[in-house]
């Protein structure tokens, strides 16, 4: 996961926010994992070309991958643009959009054959064509993230809110240009509709919420 992405612009759409997600009383949009899905795409490149994406690789803009919260490393997409109906075949190698209404978080490559670049993003459709063998057999894990700072203070104090409420609740680093930033998460669960549970309920509190699968932790590069 390449923290931070969100705080610049590229093309000309934002792109993720994982890294100074802040809390907010807007409520998002939770993808479900399914073999179909439709809405927003962003795309993200140069700032971020040879940096560790989530599953440890070194993101290549010029390569056909991208960014989804829920879908296991490795899997691979066709994506559509729903505008002009050019599709690209994606494999998940990195985590997030973490921006409201927002599904997916695409290469520059992919998105330039999309033809989505100049606008930054763009409403798609989402068709999953395979999951690896390995991942699809290994148990999964699910988390709720609901911020991330730069300053831990401010994470533990959240953290603090929530802990007489919520099982579960975790601080976790991760390294972004010699910083680190502290993303909050709430619960550790089997299933996307308990994370979904947990998410709503956090949203009737005030809180923007991610259902993110949960990753091996922690992740300070």
């Amino acid at each position: 996961m390449m923290e931070g992405r969100g705080l610049g612009v590229w093309g000309r759409g934002w792109g993720l926010a994982a890294g100074l997600l802040l809390v907010t009383a807007c409520a998002t949009v939770t993808p479900v994992l399914r073999d179909q899905e439709t809405g927003v795409a962003s795309w993200y490149g140069e700032p971020f070309h040879g940096r560790l994406t989530a599953n440890g690789e070194r993101y290549d803009m010029h390569a056909y991958t991208a960014a989804h919260r829920l879908y296991p490393f490795g899997t691979r997409l066709r994506v559509t643009n729903l505008d002009n109906g050019r599709s690209v075949m994606v494999r998940i190698n990195d985590r997030g959009p973490f921006v409201k209404g927002r599904i997916i978080d695409l290469s520059y490559s992919a998105a330039t054959d999309l033809g989505m670049v100049p606008n930054g993003t763009t409403r798609v459709r989402l068709e999953r064509v395979s999951v690896p063998v390995s991942e699809a057999a290994e148990e999964s894990a699910y988390t709720v993230q609901i911020g991330a700072f730069i300053d831990e203070a401010s994470a533990g104090a959240l953290k603090r809110r929530l802990i007489d409420r919520y099982t579960d609740v975790s601080v976790s680093p991760v390294r972004l240009n010699g910083a680190i930033y502290h993303r909050v998460r709430v619960g550790r669960v089997a299933t996307i509709a308990e994370a979904e549970a947990v998410a709503r309920r956090l949203e009737r509190e005030g809180f923007t919420a991610f259902v993110t699968r949960q990753d091996p932790e922690p992740m300070v590069r």
